[in-house]
């Protein structure tokens, strides 16, 4: 269904509570005020069609398909105010709004249990509206977000809002959590005219050749001040402010940066010049940093001091945020471990009332570094676009929902032409999305399945399949029902950075476990299997083995498959958190999105092994029984390593 083929109303009046509808006639645009659906739009639209054929050019082993859902509820939502500053790659901060593909800013990478900071790239930058919420910390650090939005605490991933129990329950930021990273980022300085005086005082004492022979971007400060300050060229100690104000002592600081700064971290000044010198240890004073202070040499013509800043990487921040200087290498966090304490514990989450602009990005990592502490970031989905959908802002706020699915699906199967071939569900969103724990479509659709014992598949990720085992036990007591979940690895460290968005792995194989206790026939789809990090036999036989505890009727293992766009995104990730297989997946990619057939069949080989050593497929757990009028679909040939996009 696509939709250029249908038509906008024009004149029609939508129903009461509604807005006017968007894509064709009866078509009805709705939305819901409760929290796990706030700012989300669902499309209820009467298809005209809903078992729909796959295409012949299609790598899966089935021909049909139902989709009741398009965009899903699932995804990641999007996060922050466009004023919240991203700590960039450089060390300063940039307004997330502001922030634009191909920025290098700083992320985080998992370091066994524990992580730290690194240097990762912007893929993607969106914006969006939602309700908001303020998230208050010890240190007076203050987030505005949405209220799906994540954040990284002392205990994992946690949401902004959500509840203990109930439809809305997830992991939330409560008062007990105290959030990982830096702390909140320091106001940067105003370039007042005492701020360029400042500046000007110390970087031409320090340096009288800067603005011919100094960095560029000190060069161009510079000449910029000096324009509007002309007389500061001449003005020596005995001319500066006897009582200087903040804003002249952070520009001093910055000059001195410019022009006397000692490369690396901690920030440290070194001159001989003690009026420089002395004037800067009372600027950082002043201004609360812990200094100390080393002199070199005995004889004045060769005596250097040499002024450092002490605290770690959050001190350097505040450093190079506070006097703001020219030049900034780096932010001088990168190897640096990530640490939640109690100075980023959460005072309080409040609702502001409000329905604000917000941006979010996809990083090489994952994360990023949003006012000091470490943010979820979320990925686009392309296939939204498809609708003439935005794959950023929509996918996951414009769910088109086929209100008439089950009719559908019993007036199709009913008809002459339908063969009762195999269909396959969730096959391209999850057909057990959030969305469906409303519109309640799905036990429709089975009991439709069911009543003309039309063989069919399941592929889900969560958990809300089991709201109907009733249903589908009933159904395989007349015909073949078979569900898949979907677990690559076990590795929490690699799934926490990425696929950080999904159920943990071993949440999917209790719902295997629970289907197949149930008699449901339900294997697992060992997807993906990420070449030198998942493929080991070591690593595959221990996914097995847990494999086979759920009673697995099968293990069919899909190797990665890096499409266009999902490509550059995972070549920016393993950049990021394993820089030295790049070259090694450069090599095994380099015929196209598909690793090639020797490695599939090597993958295939292993998986295979350790299936026959852990007797998947043999009859350890209640077993569906099998009454099929009709004859069930033709069988894939032995499995071969399918491949499974990322995105």
């Amino acid at each position: 269904m696509r939709w250029d083929s249908l038509r906008l109303i024009e004149d029609a009046e939508p129903p009461e509570g509604t807005t006017r509808a968007l894509f064709a006639q009866g078509a009805v645009t709705r939305t819901f005020d409760t929290p796990q659906f706030r700012g989300i739009t669902f499309h209820e639209i009467r298809a005209k069609s809903i078992i729909n054929r796959v295409p012949g050019a299609s790598r899966v082993p089935f021909s049909w398909t139902i989709n009741p859902y398009r965009g899903c509820s699932h995804a990641c939502s999007y996060c922050c105010v466009g004023e919240t500053p991203i700590l960039m790659a450089d060390g300063r901060t940039r307004q997330l709004k502001d922030v634009r593909v191909g920025d290098r800013i700083i992320g985080t990478v998992a370091d066994g249990r524990s992580r730290r900071f690194t240097e990762t790239e912007v893929l993607a930058h969106w914006r969006t509206e939602k309700p908001a919420h303020r998230v208050t910390l010890g240190d007076g650090t203050v987030l505005v977000a949405s209220g799906d939005h994540r954040f990284l605490t002392d205990r994992g991933w946690k949401h902004v809002t959500g509840a203990a129990q109930g439809a809305a329950r997830r992991p939330h930021l409560t008062t007990n959590n105290s959030l990982a990273g830096l702390g909140a980022f320091a106001l940067p300085p105003k370039e007042t005219p005492e701020y360029r005086r400042g500046y000007l005082h110390a970087v031409l004492r320090a340096d009288p050749a800067a603005p011919a022979s100094g960095a560029p971007a000190v060069r161009g400060r510079i000449a910029d001040y000096l324009a509007d300050h002309p007389d500061a060229a001449a003005q020596g100690p005995e001319s500066w402010p006897a009582a200087p104000g903040a804003e002249w002592r952070k520009g001093f600081l910055a000059g001195m940066a410019d022009a006397a700064g000692v490369p690396g971290s901690p920030p440290s000044l070194a001159h001989g010049d003690d009026d420089l010198i002395d004037t800067a240890l009372t600027a950082l004073d002043t201004l609360g940093f812990d200094t100390e202070l080393e002199t070199t040499g005995r004889r004045r013509a060769e005596r250097v001091s040499v002024l450092r800043v002490l605290g770690g990487p959050a001190e350097r921040l505040r450093f190079v945020h506070t006097v703001g200087p020219a030049s900034a290498p780096d932010a001088g966090v990168v190897g640096h471990p990530v640490r939640a304490g109690a100075r980023l514990r959460v005072a309080s989450v409040e609702p502001l009332g409000l329905v604000l602009p917000m941006y979010d990005i996809t990083t090489g990592t994952g994360d990023f570094i949003a006012n000091g502490v470490v943010s979820h970031n979320c990925f686009a989905r392309k296939t939204h676009e498809y609708l003439d959908f935005d794959a950023g802002r929509d996918f996951d706020s414009q769910i088109v929902v086929k209100v008439n699915a089950p009719e559908l699906v019993r007036r199709e199967l009913a008809a002459p032409r339908w063969r009762g071939d195999h269909i396959a569900m969730g096959t391209n969103v999850d057909c057990y999305q959030r969305a469906e724990g409303r519109y309640r479509l799905m036990p429709g659709i089975i009991a439709a399945l069911r009543d003309a014992a039309n063989p069919f598949s399941i592929l889900t990720k969560g958990s809300l399949i089991l709201r109907d085992l009733d249903l589908l036990a009933e159904a395989a007591e007349v015909t073949d029902v078979a569900a898949n979940v979907s677990a690559g690895f076990l590795d929490r460290d690699l799934w926490r950075t990425l696929e950080s968005g999904t159920p943990a792995p071993e949440k999917r194989l209790e719902v295997c476990a629970a289907l197949n206790d149930r008699g449901i026939a339900c294997g697992v789809l060992m997807a993906p299997i990420v070449p030198y990090l998942t493929d080991s036999p070591k690593a595959i036989d221990t996914a097995v083995a847990a494999i086979a505890q759920t009673g697995a009727t099968h293990v069919t293992p899909i190797v990665l498959h890096l499409r266009p766009g999902a490509r550059e995104w995972f070549l920016a990730w393993l950049q990021a958190h394993h820089p030295t297989l790049v070259p090694r997946y450069h090599d095994l990619y380099s015929q196209g999105a598909y690793a090639p057939k020797r490695y599939q069949q090597t993958i295939t080989d292993r998986v295979q092994a350790a299936a026959t050593r852990h007797a998947i497929g043999h009859p350890t757990r209640a077993q569906p029984r099998r009454i099929t009028p009709r004859p069930p679909p033709p069988k894939p040939p032995t499995p071969q390593a399918e491949q499974l996009t990322l995105l």
